[in-house]
């Protein structure tokens, strides 16, 4: 477990309303890595609109007004995966987690085209799109997110995630898992398996338990939640676990690896599960989180390698292996910052300093990045922890003594407190992200 820092509980607090709130820019090598204007233009494709495509696009055109910059994303509507778990516990509408690209277009000078990329041919500069069309790019970044990893879990393909949902992928499967529960006779079993690292959003299994443990608080007494777990352990865990039992008492059983909590195969159709001792679990409602990799596009692409995962330069998030092509968020192998939104908006901001550089001959900055994760265990109860990054003897380096995880047995004020600067981060970086207004 990463170790609870006591010692200046107002400082980190401090830092973390500074992060939840719209000072989302990480500062590079001390300043602010961006210049306005410049004499030499080039032409930027970027793959994916979530937090790392969509902040990389923007910060793009920020850095250099005359650079074109075209953000490639097949959805008109982006349903973000923080705080999809409240509109499973009934606290959030889809319209509340959903972003559109009008802003990116209309105030931020991004030509955006809803299309799926399907090949990207790398010796001669160009993608192609579903429709057809070909594009050409000086620079090209790749933000394609995570792919499930059909059939690695056995019985868990395509067709079982419509009656066992990952929900993974907010949007549908979000509102698939949502009416299960709305429909889960009280008293039955949520049943969550999770996955072996890594993974997109390592706290956020934790912070869906809870959640649903809320919602069956409320409207399901009876009913319970059963998390199966191919780990022994898990972000911050000890927080969690704190936090159930003050809200939830027995509602929520863990069981880790060591305690036979590795499924090895799915029955969607039966709705059950087995581990590895041959234990058959009945779910009434089952949620599988399986393996993933990086999205498709990335191994069309030549950039993965065989963990499915994609390695990059550390100052630049440049490809090891295709030169001009930058991969950021989940997608990229970038330990030990987290796979999560705010990791691959902080990874967008570094990648659009780099290649507005690289574009007029420049160096790129000195790179650092920050990370903050909330997570809610309760509506009113919030938990968190924050990082710094630097690169280090050439690789990404967490800052020692730089972030930390909220303190235990910390007063009900202090976890309202946490779960209010939660909203916070959660509106400022959408804000920074698709350049809407406040």
């Amino acid at each position: 477990m990463t170790k609870h820092f006591q010692r200046s509980a107002l400082d980190r607090r401090q830092l973390l309303k500074g992060l939840g709130a719209a000072s989302l820019l990480p500062l590079i090598g001390g300043v602010t890595p961006f210049t306005i204007g410049s004499q030499h233009a080039g032409q930027v494709v970027v793959v994916g609109g979530g937090f790392g495509g969509a902040t990389a696009a923007r910060y793009l055109k920020r850095a250099n007004p005359a650079i074109e910059v075209i953000l490639i994303e097949p959805a008109e509507i982006f349903y973000t995966g923080p705080f999809s778990n409240l509109h499973l516990a009934g606290l959030r509408s889809m319209d509340a987690i959903s972003q559109g690209y009008d802003a990116l277009q209309d105030r931020h000078g991004v030509r955006v085209i809803h299309a799926r990329v399907e090949d990207v041919d790398a010796a001669a500069h160009t993608v192609r799109l579903s429709t057809g069309r070909e594009l050409d790019y000086d620079r090209l970044i790749l933000s394609p997110g995570i792919d499930i990893r059909w059939n690695a879990l056995e019985g868990y393909d395509e067709e079982a995630a419509d009656k066992a949902p990952h929900a993974w992928k907010a949007g549908a499967q979000t509102e698939l898992l949502r009416s299960q529960l709305l429909g889960m006779e009280d008293g039955g079993s949520f049943v969550l398996v999770a996955p072996a690292n890594p993974f997109r959003c390592p706290s956020a299994p934790y912070e869906r338990a809870s959640l649903v443990a809320n919602f069956l608080t409320q409207y399901k007494p009876k009913s319970k939640v059963l998390i199966l777990d191919a780990k022994d352990s898990f972000s911050k865990q000890a927080l969690f676990m704190e936090g159930w039992e003050q809200l939830y008492g027995d509602r929520i059983e863990w069981v880790g690896l060591s305690g036979d909590g590795r499924v090895t195969r799915v029955d969607a159709d039966r709705l059950e599960v087995e581990t590895e001792s041959g234990i058959v679990h009945q779910a009434d409602v089952l949620n599988v989180i399986p393996p993933q990799k990086a999205g498709s596009i990335a191994e069309r692409a030549g950039v993965t390698d065989d963990s499915g995962w994609v390695p990059v330069k550390p100052e630049t998030f440049e490809s090891q292996q295709v030169e001009d092509v930058f991969v950021i968020g989940d997608a990229a192998i970038a330990d030990p910052m987290p796979k999560s939104g705010f990791c691959a908006s902080a990874q967008a901001k570094v990648v659009a300093a780099a290649i507005a550089a690289s574009l007029e001959s420049r160096p790129a900055p000195e790179a650092y990045w920050t990370s903050a994760s909330y997570s809610l265990v309760g509506p009113a109860y919030g938990i968190s922890e924050a990082g710094v990054y630097r690169i280090q003897d050439g690789n990404i380096a967490e800052v020692e003594g730089a972030g930390g995880l909220s303190p235990l047995d910390a007063p009900e004020a202090t976890r309202a407190l946490e779960a209010e600067y939660a909203v916070g981060w959660y509106n400022a970086i959408c804000q920074d992200t698709w350049g809407t207004q406040p």
